[in-house]
């Protein structure tokens, strides 16, 4: 998951990479990692998240509450 500057193109550079999401991750393997202080800052300074991310963000936030 990458925090785009908001004049690149759908692929192009970012600014921070604040996660990782394989979902074809094999059984032990780590499947979804988002660091969510940094998505946290980044909504602060105005960066809005997209449906999915938004999904993978409130996933993440879950885990960590069970762990």
């Amino acid at each position: 998951l990458d925090v785009p500057m908001y004049f690149a193109k759908r692929d192009g550079r970012y600014v921070e990479r604040v996660g990782y999401y394989n979902p074809m991750a094999a059984q032990g393997e780590e499947k979804l990692r988002i660091a969510l202080d940094r998505v946290a800052y980044w909504q602060g300074h105005g960066a809005q998240l997209s449906d999915p991310v938004r999904r993978l963000v409130r996933q993440a936030g879950e885990s960590k509450q069970a762990a």
